[in-house]
């Protein structure tokens, strides 16, 4: 989960610093982080071409606590689910926009039939 923590650092210690704790211990910094993490959302979305463009498909919007496997083999379960492609994982933590990761699994693309969801 080192990946998740580069996205989640800048936003754990903002955190803090509006709670007015400026010098939070490693070990408060992880335990907020596994709070946040436990609350917040993570939507997959693939890059397809448009016209002569691209636009992103929103695929799938997962509770982080309830699909770890996508977030501990993020690679392997993006392949076996949705195929080759170039997606992108858009991290949310309530309405907050918190950061998000592209990855590109290479194989062929099983997501391009699948309906697209609202994000």
């Amino acid at each position: 989960m080192e990946w998740l923590w580069e996205i989640y650092k800048e936003y754990v210690t903002k955190k803090f610093e509006i709670s007015g704790h400026s010098s939070p211990s490693n070990d408060e910094m992880q335990e907020l982080f596994i709070k946040v993490i436990s609350e917040s959302t993570v939507t997959v979305l693939v890059q397809e071409p448009w016209h002569n463009s691209i636009q992103f498909k929103g695929l799938a919007k997962y509770n982080v606590k309830d699909n770890m496997k996508l977030i501990n083999h993020t690679m392997d379960y993006l392949l076996a689910l949705y195929g080759g492609g170039k997606y992108k994982l858009n991290f949310h933590h309530g309405w907050n926009f918190v950061g998000t990761r592209n990855f590109k699994p290479e194989g062929e693309p099983k997501w391009e039939d699948l309906p697209g969801i609202s994000f």
